[in-house]
């Protein structure tokens, strides 16, 4: 049997100073936490961008610092932060990091030097982002998905500095997730301990592992349309931007195709939202079955719907695109593909359904945000089978329906995931217990919120509300019951606002005073929660890696002392 990295047991180089330990640190623990920290962090901000919105959308008019240009800058960096500098960084980059080596039976990741290089230069990109707040004209307000032509058109907040700060933080970005997910890939493929086969990982693995790969192949599309835009600004070049008039002057651009653009940002844009959602799957899968006390159902079939969402996502992505004035054919073959795609991910569904049917299910905090995840999925993933289709998609185009949808799958979904995994994995990190009723309170009022948010959303966007709308005005189709819906909106959004506080406080005030956490507290059968430390010091294992003999659920077995075996358990 040829060797692994896996087998290469020479003794670490361990850090001998506070900076070389904790701020130029090499050791995948410490970088998780340090892209976890940065990634809620600047999606702090994106929070407050959103309740800016929310107040002027509820109560319009009421808050004069809000401008038009404003609202469309605030509508611009909410989304971009979110689906990219929050969610694609904190699921790879944050639990990515943490848990592929101690899953798999690791040190550390491949390429210690690389991962720390990526963390320097994702919090570069933030800085980069961050900066075009404070530059003449604000950040670009040219919507999340940066549509040329009037992205870098005079008119458009933000089309001087902004634009050009955005696209380059995203070009550093893209690098970043390079080097992250290069480590992920190799770490997965060449790292893992003896014993511990491909069918043997954990499903969050599988979860990380397939979005790695995706991002490798999506983010480059995203890196040229950059580039390109950016050239189009700044160089005068013509790769989206057409012939056309800008304040009454032409302008000196010819021969660009906008429609360009929007192929080569949905080619990202749409394996992106699977980006983000498969490895949220992986750790609910996790979080479902450890608190169920009951193996996943299916993990096989599990495996390769992971797989097969990966590959299939990049076959979808012009559904984005059907008012762009594509051919109908095209439309019949991105909306078929659309319906395809929904096969893997509702075997996904049942089979968690199936893994918690007659388990012995304990309602704690991280099985109470798995559930949620359950409900908020399949509600957006119902309403993503009406905008996948093109004669229903083309009227609620633009409207509320799309931003109720696309919140509840792909904002609130993986937000709930993150939420359940901190809760879940809190123990291992800090060594610590949070205070349970102020989780319960968190929980809660996050859960019953983000329906009173979203849910009336939809019926907003059946009456044909539109989106992206500064005010609505005394406009005659939309009736008094939806300024209304849009008032209750807000009101709950400042709840769920609120209760974030909660959150915060318990994860701070328990590093200090939590409880003492048991090594293992959830019995737990994975490899990460059998470290000789808790938490796991550098190189994780001591002087001997773990040997793994079996999967990763065998919970609740007939005749065994207690009701999990763990991995690294040998056979009796």
């Amino acid at each position: 049997m040829a060797t692994t990295i896996a087998d290469d047991l020479r003794p670490l180089h361990h850090p001998k100073t506070w900076i070389g330990k904790y701020v130029w640190s090499q050791d995948h623990k410490v970088i998780a936490i340090q892209y976890g920290v940065t990634a809620i962090a600047i999606g702090l901000v994106a929070l407050v961008l959103s309740f800016l919105m929310r107040l002027q959308l509820g109560f319009p008019g009421l808050f004069p610092s809000i401008q038009p240009e404003n609202y469309l800058q605030y509508v611009s960096m909410h989304g971009m932060i979110m689906v990219v500098y929050l969610l694609t960084a904190l699921l790879l980059g944050g639990f990515g990091n943490y848990l592929i080596p101690l899953m798999v039976g690791a040190r550390d990741m491949v390429f210690p030097f690389v991962n720390m290089l990526s963390y320097w230069v994702y919090l570069l990109s933030v800085i980069v982002l961050v900066a075009s707040f404070f530059v003449p004209g604000g950040p670009t307000g040219a919507g999340w998905t940066l549509y040329p032509p009037q992205a870098i058109t005079e008119g458009t907040p933000g089309h001087q500095w902004g634009i050009i700060l955005m696209l380059a933080s995203l070009a550093i970005f893209i690098i970043a997730f390079t080097m992250g997910g290069l480590n992920y890939v190799t770490t997965v493929l060449q790292a893992r301990t003896k014993g511990m086969t491909l069918m043997r990982m954990p499903c969050s693995v599988w979860g990380i592992f397939v979005a790695s790969i995706m991002g490798l192949l999506a983010f480059p599309a995203l890196f040229v349309a950059a580039i390109m835009m950016l050239l189009d600004r700044i160089a005068g070049t013509s790769f989206f931007m057409p012939a056309l008039m800008s304040m009454g002057q032409p302008t000196d651009h010819e021969g660009g195709s906008p429609i360009l653009f929007q192929h080569l940002f949905w080619f990202f844009g749409h394996p992106e939202v699977y980006i983000v959602a498969l490895p949220a799957f992986g750790i609910v899968s996790d979080l479902i079955s450890v608190h169920a006390r009951k193996n996943i159902f299916g993990y096989r079939m599990m495996v390769w719907a992971i797989v097969i969402i990966g590959a299939l996502s990049f076959l979808v992505w012009a559904h984005h695109m059907y008012v762009s004035g594509m051919n109908p054919y095209f439309g019949f073959f991105f909306a078929t593909s659309t319906l395809v795609i929904a096969i893997p991910t509702a075997i996904k569904v049942y089979n968690w359904l199936l893994t918690l049917w007659r388990g012995d299910i304990h309602l704690r905090v991280p099985m109470l945000f798995a559930l949620g995840f359950l409900f908020t999925f399949i509600h957006g993933g119902l309403t993503g089978l009406f905008l996948g289709n093109v004669s229903v998609d083309v009227p609620l185009s633009d409207t509320f329906f799309v931003v109720g949808h696309f919140h509840m799958v792909m904002g609130v979904s993986p937000i709930l995931v993150i939420f359940g995994a901190i809760y879940h994995w809190y123990p291992k990190i800090t060594g610590r217990m949070w205070n349970e009723t102020l989780a319960q309170a968190h929980f809660w009022i996050t859960f019953i919120g983000v329906y009173a948010i979203f849910l009336p959303m939809h019926y907003l966007g059946v009456l044909g509300v539109p989106r992206r709308y500064f005010a609505l005005g005394e406009t005659d189709f939309i009736p008094p019951s939806a300024h209304f819906a849009n008032e209750m909106i807000t009101v709950a959004a400042m709840a769920v606002f609120a209760a974030q506080s909660l959150f915060f406080f318990n994860m701070i005030w328990s590093v200090f005073r939590g409880p003492k956490a048991d090594p293992n507290p959830w019995g737990a059968a994975s490899l990460e929660w059998q470290t000789p430390d808790t938490p796991p010091k550098h190189g994780n294992w001591g002087p001997k890696l773990p040997t793994v003999y079996r999967w990763a659920y065998d919970y609740s077995v007939p005749g065994h002392s207690r009701d999990f075996i763990a991995q690294n358990e040998p056979p009796s």
